[in-house]
């Protein structure tokens, strides 16, 4: 293994082994590293929808506090090193190179084990982080929870931002089931701050208790009162900070936002100070692609990684400050999620929809969505078609909205740059 490109290579190789859920493979991978997941201070953010926002608020303040800060998500839009960032900058390609080099020897004699790419991309980003000496490590989970390959940490805090339908092939049809894998992140002691309610909250608070872990609800413990677009009050658990300002656009990232001062407030009783000005000046340079971000003014593109009920429902409360203007959608998705039911709550809202498919495995082909709308449907088979029908169709005071998969946005916005 001599290059970058065959690191990656490699890495991405280990896909054919798809997923294997259980910590007994990446407790392997991490111990023939000396167990660097050990010796970092982290904090571990999961739930369904706003986990990676909530992951880049925390990072942001917690770097502008000062702090040496890792960062962990997937998955990636545009290259594999925006997974692992030491304050906000990626990964370096022969770093990456070094650590595949030097984990795939340490494991080469034991034929026995499989190792799938997210174990081995977790360990590699530990290893990282502890090299790095980061005073503190903000982990999202990948899929789940309890059997998540990042559920080898013991965290300062954990977060479990909501609980919705999502990934039910693996997790359940259930919220509750949903829930309990979810909460399956909460360790023995360690506090649990959520924007979960229902069913969900009362699975993730029983769990939190049979653990004596202390959980801090959005709602309950804390609270927030938006002012205007990107702007709110936050009532928290030891401090009120009047007109925050945040760098993500939608009022869910609000919802996100909350989620991420009152675990930073949870973070100071460990012994980690942050001044208002700076937790301030960290929310409002939080930047997040891929999630209602504008690509182009004339028509507006609009770039949003929705793959779920959630997230839809999300994006529509955004679009409806567009009313009156019309929109086309693109929308490229993967097999494993509600597709249908996403684009019927979808279509009522766009008067042409431009259905594609990513560059994924696992995505659906576009001519199985045309019956969810065939009165305002066309199909591209490739997005870099689909985005040119679209640019072709709209006019300059018209909105193109590209959702449906982060897979498809990451495409999208390589093709955007690529006509740029």
């Amino acid at each position: 293994m001599r290059s970058y490109d065959e690191a990656l290579s490699y890495l991405f190789g280990l896909e054919r082994f798809g997923m294997v859920f259980g910590l007994q493979n990446v407790e392997f991978l991490l111990d023939r590293l000396g167990n660097p997941h050990e010796k970092i201070r982290a904090i571990h953010v999961g739930g369904t929808n706003g986990k990676g926002s909530v992951t880049a608020f925390l990072s942001s303040m917690l770097q502008a506090s000062g702090l040496k800060v890792g960062m962990y998500t997937s998955p990636h839009l545009l290259s594999f090193r925006e997974r692992i960032r030491v304050d906000g900058e990626m990964i370096r390609e022969e770093e990456v190179l070094e650590l595949t080099r030097l984990l795939k020897e340490r494991v080469e004699g034991d034929r026995g084990r499989v190792f799938t790419f997210f174990d081995f991309t977790t360990a590699l980003a530990f290893e990282y982080f502890w090299r790095k000496r980061v005073d503190v490590a903000v982990v999202e989970v990948g899929l789940g929870g309890r059997l998540d390959s990042t559920n080898v940490l013991t965290p300062i805090v954990t977060v479990i931002t909501n609980v919705d339908y999502d990934h039910m092939d693996v997790l359940g049809k259930e919220i509750t089931s949903i829930a309990r894998e979810k909460a399956g992140i909460i360790k023995r002691g360690v506090p649990v701050v959520t924007g979960a309610d229902g069913e969900a909250l009362e699975v993730i608070e029983g769990i939190a208790r049979a653990l004596g872990s202390e959980a801090f609800v959005l709602g309950r413990d804390f609270s927030y009162r938006r002012l205007a677009d990107r702007t709110f009050d936050y009532y928290g658990v030891g401090r009120t900070i009047e007109g925050v300002e945040i760098g993500l656009e939608g009022d869910h990232q609000i919802f996100n936002a909350s989620l991420a001062l009152c675990t930073l407030e949870l973070l100071e009783r460990a012994g980690f100070s942050a001044s208002e000005e700076r937790l301030r000046e960290g929310l409002r340079r939080t930047r997040w692609e891929g999630r209602l971000e504008t690509m182009r003014e004339r028509p507006l593109v609009i770039a949003d990684g929705a793959h779920n009920m959630g997230g839809i429902r999300s994006l529509l409360r955004y679009l409806s400050r567009f009313e009156g203007r019309r929109k086309v959608l693109v929308f490229g998705v993967l097999r494993d999620k509600e597709y249908e039911a996403m684009l019927k709550e979808l279509k009522e809202s766009f008067d042409l929809i431009v259905l594609t498919r990513p560059k994924a495995e696992r995505a659906v082909e576009p001519s199985l969505l045309v019956g969810v709308a065939p009165e305002k449907s066309i199909v591209e088979e490739d997005l870099g078609s689909a985005l040119r029908r679209a640019l072709r169709e709209a006019k300059d005071e018209d909105v193109v909205v590209i959702t449906g998969s982060l897979y498809t946005v990451g495409e999208a916005k390589a093709l955007m740059d690529e006509r740029s």
